[in-house]
């Protein structure tokens, strides 16, 4: 992997959490995207439908959908969002069910439904002795959704999906799954998980560009979203301008309202490819591995204290820690002089490497940490 990611040689990166590096087959792709509309313009359009397609076909097959027809190329994960939080045919007494601190994409468009008279139920899953329980028992015979992130954003508490999705699918509750802190990192299952809606942004963990998502929507609940944009590229044969039929596509197109983000495609397109040919399975193991040696090596460290939690069943890629001698910040600041690459949430340094990183990156990041605490 090290030709693949030059990143390797500019210092530890332990930021995939919030934007991964491109590795070197997607930036070469979108350099020939460049290239070709240089010279040729959109004289290729004809092979760039057929990416868009096959693209949904990776997709699919790396959430683990039955068909490419379930998944839409949106620009982001709170478009995703938005389009289930407005499209759903809300009723005054409804409610809904969150985690709370969720990011502010999984939580501003549910709040926003409170003028049509939605309760939003928010549920501290960190300090429940049983997160999942927690959320259950946050139903009642008026919960419409639930909506959790996959793993949180600011620690890397992971959520048991499977169990979540069979208690929504026995209390008749939708089921909606932000997976972008998931999705390129540790496997997703959306069948067998019972997810009825799952939004991922690219630029994460999937190691692609900015402006492009997957939207995922299983059929049944597709045909509950109501449509809030329209547009000439929501139907089944897009390119006939004079049809008579107007009817939305049945598909998840039917969600893509204009001109779809083709650079962005052929970026992504390389991304899962090369997802798909490493196989989530042994990219997940990867990822846990890293975890589990970050977190064995933090322990060691005289006052510091890990944030998140590390049962084997909340691991996730992302382990944040604070130090009860210096601030965050001003961790946060040594080692980025020092050439490495984290963030800062909640109080809390937050690292989050990748697959393709060897336990000799994060060894040289623990030297770096050191250096930072003298």
């Amino acid at each position: 992997m090290r030709d693949e990611f030059p990143i390797l040689a500019a210092g530890p990166y332990l930021n995939h959490a919030a934007i991964g590096p491109w590795p070197r087959c997607t930036a070469e792709a979108m350099q020939a995207f460049a290239e070709e509309n240089l010279l040729r313009g959109p004289a290729a359009y004809p092979t760039w439908i057929r990416r868009e397609n096959d693209l949904r076909k990776d997709l699919a097959r790396l959430i683990g959908a039955h068909s490419a027809d379930s998944i839409a190329l949106l620009k982001n994960t709170s478009e995703c969002i938005s389009t289930v939080a407005w499209g759903l045919d809300w009723r005054a007494g409804d409610n809904l069910v969150l985690p709370r601190f969720e990011f502010p994409s999984n939580r501003l468009p549910w709040l926003a439904q409170a003028m049509q008279g939605v309760e939003v139920r928010e549920v501290d899953i960190r300090t429940a002795p049983d997160a999942e329980a927690a959320l259950v028992a946050a139903m009642d015979g008026r919960t419409r959704l639930l909506s959790v992130s996959a793993v949180q954003w600011s620690d890397g508490f992971r959520l048991d999906l499977q169990r979540l999705g069979d208690a929504c699918h026995k209390r008749h509750v939708l089921f909606f799954v932000d997976a972008i802190q998931q999705l390129g990192a540790l496997p997703v299952d959306v069948d067998a998980c019972r997810i009825d809606f799952l939004a991922a942004d690219a630029h994460k963990w999937l190691l692609g560009p900015e402006g492009i998502a997957v939207f995922y929507t299983a059929g049944q609940a597709r045909s509950q979203l109501a449509l809030r944009q329209q547009g000439w590229h929501m139907f089944d044969d897009p390119w006939n301008f004079q049809r008579e039929d107007w009817t939305p596509a049945n598909s998840a197109r039917r969600f893509e309202a204009g001109s779809p983000n083709s650079a962005g495609q052929a970026a992504l397109h390389a991304s899962i490819g090369l997802l798909l040919e490493q196989g989530p399975a042994a990219i997940a193991t990867r990822v846990l591995e890293n975890t589990d040696y970050l977190v064995s090596r933090l322990r060691a460290v005289r006052d510091l204290s890990i944030v998140s939690r590390c049962e084997p069943q909340r691991r996730s890629g992302i382990v944040s820690f604070q130090s009860d001698s210096m601030p965050a910040r001003e961790i946060y600041r040594k080692l980025g002089a020092a050439g490495c690459t984290c963030a800062v949430r909640d109080n809390a340094v937050r690292l989050s490497p990748h697959f393709y990183q060897e336990e000799s990156v994060l060894e040289a990041f623990v030297g770096h940490l050191a250096d930072a605490l003298r």
